[in-house]
Formats: structure tokens, C-alpha cells, sequence
């Protein structure tokens, strides 16, 4: 497999910090608008969570898939779920979205086996 999802989720941290020091307007932008959004409301934070992973996938976003995939189980989906969202995003978005769908499922399985494991 191409995509490791224990070292994205590994040096993932390092990279955003690395980022807001190099470009603090961007974060300083993004973070408010984001945290306003990604709250209960009409939708509760794990059915936008879904629907942010269906988008990362359609839009082909690794990074995106890692965080919302993680979000996601955060915020009480299961792994049944979270593919659930990414078939969505495949039938919407065909072939070319789903060679994105393994990486979702990787991901997937990584936070299932740190469960697992304790």
C-alpha cells in the first residue's frame, strides 16, 4: 500500500505547527471559521463529520480523509459508518474517487486496531 496512515497521523501535528509559523493569517482565518462551523446545530458534529469525509473523498484530499476520518470516530461514527460516507462519495464521484476509498479504509483500520490494542 502506498498511504501509511500511522505516519501521517504520526507527524501530521509537526506539520500543521510547522504551517501556522510559516503562514499564521491562514490558520488564524481557517481555525475560527471552522470551530464555528464543526458544532451542534441542525446536524450534530458526527453526521457533519461524515459528510466532511464524503467531500474529502470526492475531492481526492488525503490529508483531508486522515482528519476527518479520525473526527469522525471522535464523534461516535463506527467504522461502518465512515465507509458508509465514503461509498457516497464514490457513487457521486466514480472511478477517479474511488482509488481514494482504500485510503478511508486504512485509516479506518488503524484507529479500529488502536482501539483494540488499548
Amino acid at each position: 500500500m502506498l498511504h501509511d496512515p500511522a505516519k501521517f497521523y504520526d507527524q501530521w501535528p509537526a506539520t500543521m505547527n510547522a504551517m501556522k509559523s510559516k503562514a499564521p493569517d491562514i490558520g488564524k482565518a481557517f481555525g475560527p471559521f471552522f470551530q464555528m462551523l464543526m458544532k451542534d446545530g441542525a446536524l450534530n458534529v458526527k453526521q457533519k463529520e461524515l459528510i466532511a469525509l464524503g467531500i474529502a473523498v470526492a475531492t481526492r484530499c488525503e490529508p483531508c480523509i486522515y482528519a476527518h476520518v479520525e473526527k469522525c470516530f471522535k464523534n461516535g461514527a463506527t467504522g461502518p459508518e465512515i465507509m458508509d460516507a465514503v461509498g457516497v462519495a464514490v457513487m457521486m464521484g466514480g472511478g477517479p474517487v474511488y482509488t481514494y476509498a482504500p485510503i478511508a479504509a486504512a485509516a479506518v483500520a488503524h484507529h479500529e486496531q488502536a482501539v483494540a490494542a488499548g
